[in-house]
Order: C-alpha cells, then structure tokens, then sequence
C-alpha cells in the first residue's frame, strides 16, 4: 500500500468513526436528531458528544505521533510516550490540585496539570542536555517517571477524605465522560502546537536509523532534535493527560500496528499513526459508552484491557525472533 493511500485510508476511517461517535453511546441519536433544535437528542450531540469526539480524536492523534517518534528517536519498539515521564507529571499536578486545593474546576487542575508537565520537560532537557543521547534521554525520563508516580502515590495516602481519594483514582483511571467545550479550548492548542513540533523531527529521525554519528556527520543537529522532541511531547501529552486522566498503550501499539504497512522509514510513519491513534481512541471511546450497565467503563481501563494482550504478543514475537 502506497503511503498517501494508508494516509487516506486512516483519514477516511477517522471521519467514519467521528461521525458514529456522535450517534453511539446508551442513547442512540439518529442522524437526523442532529439539526432538530427542539429534540431533546441534538443537545446530547453538540453539548456531550461533540466536545468528546474532539477530544478523543486530538487526545489519540497527540499519543499516536509522540509514540511514533519516541520509538524512532530512541530506536526502542517499546518506548511510548509514558517513558519521558510527562504522563506522570501531569497526573501528578492534577492530583496536587485536587488533593491540595480541593479542586474540581476544569480550569484549575487542567492549570497545575500542564505546569507539573512543563516543569518535568525543563528537568527532562537539564537531565539529558549534555549527553544529547538516547540513552540519556530514556534514563533521563524514567527518573522523572518513577518520581512522578512515587509523589502521586504519596498524595493519594495523604489525601484529607475519602472523596478525595476516590476522585483522584475515578481521574487517574482516564476518560472522556462529561468533558464539554471549555476542555477542548483548554487541550485543543497544546495539542496542536505540540504535534506541530514532532512532526519537524522526521528527517532526523530517518538520520537517526544510520546511528547517532552518523547522523551527526549528515549534518543533523541532534540537540535541537532532542528539544523539539521534548517540547513537543510535553505539550502534546501534558494537555492530553490533563483532561483525561492517564491513557496508555496508544503509543505503544498504533506504531506496532502501522509500522509494516507504512515502511521502515520513521518519518513515513509520523502522520499515520496520529491517524492511527485518532482512530483507536474513538473507537474504543465508542465502545465503552455502549457497555452494558448503567455506568461507563472507564477509557484508560480499556485501553489497558486492548494493550496488555498486545504487550504480551509483542515481547513473545520479539523473544521468538532472538532465538531464530
């Protein structure tokens, strides 16, 4: 499959599943219901499912792509965006500002959220600034990762009721439930710029295959590579988590997915997979609303239930080609 049809082909896919978002969910709404001021059923699409379908579509785009890159940058099939630490340093500015300043305004903890996300980029580029290695890099984020998750935990144990701790956990476990307009506004630039900035880093990235030196010697500025990636992952991620809660294996396995139909290339792979990921999110976002029972199964549990399996099958294809 040539690579602009794999790019239509997902495209395509994520208008189908964006329009079918707006009509899933425990009440189905005909297309229709859509223009009908005076029915019920329009304001369940524009005020509910709407701001979501944004949300999942930008949220999976933003975990897609930073997947992508991290996995060419580091030149690791496992790496997803959680290995910088961003994920758990968002996490934890949210659960500082609902456990602290018994927060629940969407404004306040998406605020402490991307500050905590800003502050962990800054750490991140400090850490591994002066190597401008991959392995730096990696380390570099895993400390920031175990941090982040270590203060969480403790936040959680401290907290001063239960409520408190049952928001935070409700948060932590990641969805789209009730999210309105007033998140799209918040995430949606973040977002943008964010993958804006990833996406700049593909012929570096194709460089990078070769080795660092000699992606040194082809005239690759690895240290503004490693900036952009830093930047654009921490605004991209750091804006996802903050109105989500924590969302994994997106970046995990929409790369794993695509890699074989898009080409050995890296940079051939960037705009698929946030095609990609906008794809598995709303996809999953959709089938969670449509679980039987009266509540909703959380987004971050079942894209944990999707990629566990897949994790599994990855390190088992992995170990079978060593021993070959």
């Amino acid at each position: 499959m040539s690579r602009a049809g794999l790019i239509g082909g997902l495209a395509a896919l994520v208008v189908l599943l964006f329009v079918g978002s707006l009509a899933a969910g425990k009440v189905w709404v005909p297309l229709g219901a859509w223009w009908l001021h005076d029915d019920p059923r329009f304001l369940i699409v524009t005020e509910l499912r709407l701001p979501r379908a944004i949300l999942a579509t930008a949220i999976g785009a933003a975990l897609g792509l930073t997947g992508a890159v991290l996995q060419g940058y580091l030149r690791n099939p496992l790496a997803d965006p959680a290995v910088v630490g961003i994920s758990s340093s968002a996490a934890l500015g949210a659960v500082a500002a609902i456990v602290l300043f018994a927060a629940d305004a969407p404004l306040v903890i998406f605020g402490c959220a991307m500050l905590a996300a800003c502050g962990s980029m800054l750490l991140l580029a400090g850490l591994a600034w002066r190597a401008q290695s991959a392995v730096a890099f990696i380390l570099a984020g895993t400390v920031l990762a175990s941090l982040g998750g270590a203060l969480t935990a403790f936040l959680i144990s401290v907290a001063p009721n239960p409520w408190a701790t049952a928001e935070i956990i409700d948060w932590i476990m990641g969805a789209l439930t009730d999210r309105s307009f007033a998140e799209v506004v918040l995430a949606l630039p973040f977002i943008l710029v964010g993958c804006g900035l990833l996406l700049l880093t593909g012929r570096a990235l194709d460089a990078l295959t070769l080795g660092e030196d000699a992606a040194r010697s082809m005239g690759e500025r690895l240290d503004r590579t490693q900036l952009l990636i830093v930047l654009g992952s921490g605004l991209a991620v750091g804006a996802s988590v903050a109105v989500t809660g924590v969302v994994g294996f997106v970046g995990l396995i929409v790369p794993h997915l695509l890699r074989p139909l898009a080409g050995a290339r890296p940079s051939a792979l960037l705009v698929p997979s946030a095609l990609g990921g906008a794809v598995l999110v709303l996809l999953a976002d959709s089938l969670v609303r449509l679980a039987p029972g009266a509540g909703e199964i959380r987004l971050g549990v079942a894209m944990a239930l999707i990629g566990t399996p897949f994790f599994f099958w990855l390190l088992l294809r992995m170990r079978r080609s060593a021993w070959i």
